[in-house]
C-alpha cells in the first residue's frame, strides 16, 4: 500500500518579487512618504505593512533612456519614482519600430505561389533572433536579476521631439494597468539615472484594501488620469458634453469584485456542478434585487445568469466596456417605479466595474440618450452576448464561458458533424508557415463543437503581462496578438502566462538547418511561436479558407450574428 508523503504547500510568500531583498532595503522603503503615511496597525497579522512591503516590491535601478513603460503592454506592476526623473511621452507616442514592434507585411503574389511548392523540411528556420546586441534604434541587457533593460538611442532628441510630463520623487505611475490589466496607454523613460519602487498588483491591491487614505490616493489618482477616457469609451456617455462629463466623473463609483491571484483562475476541478461554480463566483446584482444605477464593466469578465428550475443557468456574459442594467434604468425613468434585475450578474475571476447611481442617469444620461438607445432598440437582456442561443443550446453558452472561450476573438471552432478529417486546414497552415502548422487539430469539446488549439488572439491577452521586451503586442489596427522575432528573446514568459497552451517554446535553426545555441551558456536559443492569424497572406487565415465543408470558423464570441449563422441557427 503506498505511504503518504508530507511536502511544502507553496503559498504567495514564497515567491518575493525581490528575493535578495534586505532588511535594510525594507526600512528603507518603509521610511518613504507612501509608506510612512500608512496606517500599519489597519494590515492584519499575517498581511502586515512590511510583509507585504518585502514580498511584493523591489528597487530598480534605470539608466536615463532606459524604456520604464512601453505603451500597448499589459502590465502587472505599478511604480513608484524613489530618486530621479521618468518622462511620460504623451501620445501619439513613440512609433511602433521604436518599441520593438513590427508591423506585418504581406506577402507577393509570387511568394505566395511559391508556398505551393515549399516543402521546408525544418521545424521554425529562423535568421532574425535578436540577442542583446541592439539595432541602431534599441540596446537590450539584462541586469542578472531578471530585469531586461531596453535602451533608446539619441534620448535627447526624443524628449525634444514629443511632447511629455515629468514625474519625479514620490509620484505613481502604471497603478490603473496594473489593477485593472489595461494596456498601458503610454511609454514612460528614464529621463535621468533614476531609481524606481516597482510594485507587484497583489501588493498594490493590498495596499489599498487596508489602508484608507492610500486607497483615497489611489481613487483620486484614477478619477484624474483614466476615468472620463472610461466613461468616453462607454456608448450611452459618448455624446455627452465636458460638463455632464465631468459631473458623472464625481458620482461614478468604482467597485473590485473577485481575488483571484493567477492569471488562469477559469480552470475549474473536474466533476463541479454549474451551481458549484457560480457559488464561487462574487455577486455583482442578484436576480430580483432593486439596483441603483448603471454597471459598467472596466476589466474583466461577468457572467449573466438566470434561475432555472433548482439553479441558475448561463445566458450570457459581459467584457470590458460592456454595460449592465440599461433596460431596468429606463424603465424606471419611465415609470417611476424601481425595476428589480432580470438577471444575476456575477465575476469570473477579478472584476473591475464603475457603478453610475441612477440620480445622476436620471439628470445628465437618460434624457440625452440617441435613437440606438430608444427603448424598442433595447433587448429585455440588459446586453446579453448570446441573446437567442440559450433557446438552442444553453449547454454551449456554460462550456464557452466555464472555459474561459469568451476571451476569444478569433477561436477556432471546428464542427465535428461537418468535419471529414481531410486535413485540408493543418496543410494550408503548414504551406503558410514554413511547413510549420501553427495549431493543433485537438481541443475541448461541446457536442459537435470543438475548440482546436490554436491562439484566440485574447480580448484580453494575459500572454502580455510581463514580456520584457515587447516582442508579444497587439497589431495596431485589428488588435491581432504576434510576436516579433527581432525582439523575442525566448524567456517563455508569454507561454508560461497562456491559460489555454497556444504558444510554444521551439528551438531555433538558421538556415541550413543548424540548431542556434547561446554562444555564452551553450544552451539551445528558443523563441515563441503561435498563430498570426495569417497576417502576411492575402485572404485572411489559411485554415478557415482551406476546408471544404464550411467545418472551421476562426470565430470572435462579441460577433452572435456570424457565430448562429455558422452553426445553422438563423
Amino acid at each position: 500500500m503506498a505511504g503518504t508523503v508530507h511536502i511544502h504547500q507553496m503559498d504567495r510568500w514564497d515567491n518575493p518579487l525581490d528575493p535578495e531583498m534586505t532588511p535594510e532595503q525594507v526600512a528603507r522603503i518603509l521610511s518613504l512618504p507612501l509608506f510612512r503615511n500608512m496606517d500599519a496597525e489597519s494590515f492584519p497579522t499575517l498581511v502586515s505593512l512590511p510583509r507585504l512591503v518585502r514580498n511584493e516590491t523591489r528597487l530598480v535601478q534605470y539608466r536615463r533612456g532606459d524604456l520604464v513603460v512601453r505603451a500597448g503592454d499589459y502590465g502587472s506592476s505599478a511604480f513608484l519614482v524613489v530618486q530621479g526623473d521618468v518622462a511620460v511621452i504623451l501620445p501619439p507616442g513613440l512609433p511602433s519600430e521604436r518599441l520593438g514592434r513590427a508591423a506585418p507585411k504581406r506577402k507577393s503574389l509570387f511568394q505566395v505561389l511559391r508556398q505551393i511548392w515549399n516543402d521546408s523540411r525544418m521545424p521554425e528556420a529562423t535568421h532574425h533572433l535578436f540577442q542583446g546586441e541592439g539595432d541602431g534604434a534599441h540596446a537590450v541587457t539584462g541586469d542578472g536579476h531578471g530585469v531586461i533593460r531596453v535602451n533608446l538611442a539619441d534620448t535627447d532628441q526624443l524628449l525634444q521631439k514629443h511632447a511629455t510630463v515629468i514625474l519625479k520623487d514620490g509620484d505613481l505611475f502604471g497603478e490603473i494597468g496594473a489593477l485593472g490589466r489595461f494596456p498601458r496607454s503610454v511609454s514612460v523613460v528614464a529621463a535621468t539615472d533614476v531609481e524606481i519602487l516597482e510594485i507587484r498588483w497583489q501588493g498594490l491591491r493590498d495596499f489599498r484594501r487596508h489602508d484608507a487614505r492610500f486607497r483615497e490616493h489611489m481613487n483620486q489618482l484614477y478619477r484624474e488620469r483614466s476615468l472620463k477616457a472610461h466613461l468616453r469609451e462607454t456608448p450611452v456617455c459618448r455624446h455627452l458634453d465636458q460638463a455632464l462629463l465631468t459631473d458623472l466623473e464625481q458620482a461614478a463609483l468604482s467597485e473590485v469584485y473577485g481575488e483571484t491571484d493567477t492569471n488562469n483562475p477559469f480552470w475549474r476541478p473536474q466533476g463541479e456542478s454549474p451551481s458549484e461554480r457560480l457559488a464561487q463566483e462574487p455577486l455583482i446584482i442578484a436576480e430580483g434585487e432593486v439596483f441603483d444605477g448603471l454597471i459598467l464593466i472596466q476589466s474583466g469578465f461577468a457572467r449573466i445568469s438566470q434561475r432555472f428550475n433548482h439553479g441558475h443557468r448561463t445566458v450570457g456574459f459581459l467584457g470590458r466596456n460592456r454595460m449592465y442594467g440599461l433596460a431596468e434604468a429606463m424603465q424606471r425613468w419611465r415609470t417611476g417605479q424601481p425595476a428589480p434585475s432580470v438577471f444575476s450578474l456575477r465575476a469570473i475571476g477579478y472584476v473591475q466595474t464603475l457603478r453610475i447611481p441612477y440620480e445622476i442617469l436620471q439628470s445628465h444620461v437618460l434624457p440625452h440618450l440617441t435613437p440606438e438607445f430608444a427603448p424598442s432598440a433595447l433587448t429585455t437582456r440588459s446586453g446579453t452576448v448570446f441573446e437567442g442561443l440559450d433557446r438552442e443550446d444553453v449547454g454551449l453558452i456554460e462550456f464557452l464561458v466555464e472555459y474561459h472561450y469568451i476571451n476569444a476573438t478569433a477561436a477556432m471552432l471546428i464542427n465535428l458533424d461537418r468535419c471529414v478529417r481531410c486535413d485540408e486546414c493543418v496543410r494550408a497552415c503548414s504551406r503558410a508557415h514554413d511547413n510549420n502548422p501553427r495549431f493543433v487539430r485537438q481541443g475541448r469539446r461541446h457536442d459537435a463543437v470543438m475548440v482546436a488549439t490554436a491562439c484566440m488572439h485574447c480580448l484580453d491577452p494575459v500572454c502580455m503581462i510581463g514580456c520584457p521586451t515587447g516582442a508579444i503586442h497587439r497589431h495596431e489596427r485589428g488588435g491581432e496578438v504576434l510576436i516579433n522575432d527581432r525582439t523575442c528573446i525566448g524567456c517563455g514568459t508569454c507561454a508560461n502566462s497562456c491559460p489555454y497552451g497556444t504558444i510554444l517554446m521551439v528551438e531555433t535553426r538558421d538556415a541550413r538547418g543548424r540548431f542556434q545555441h547561446n554562444r555564452e551558456t551553450g544552451l539551445p536559443i528558443l523563441k515563441a511561436t503561435k498563430c498570426d492569424l495569417c497576417l502576411e497572406q492575402w485572404g485572411g487565415p489559411a485554415c478557415q479558407r482551406a476546408c471544404p465543408r464550411h467545418a472551421l470558423l476562426r470565430a470572435n464570441m462579441w460577433d452572435t450574428r456570424n457565430l448562429r449563422h455558422w452553426m445553422g441557427w438563423r
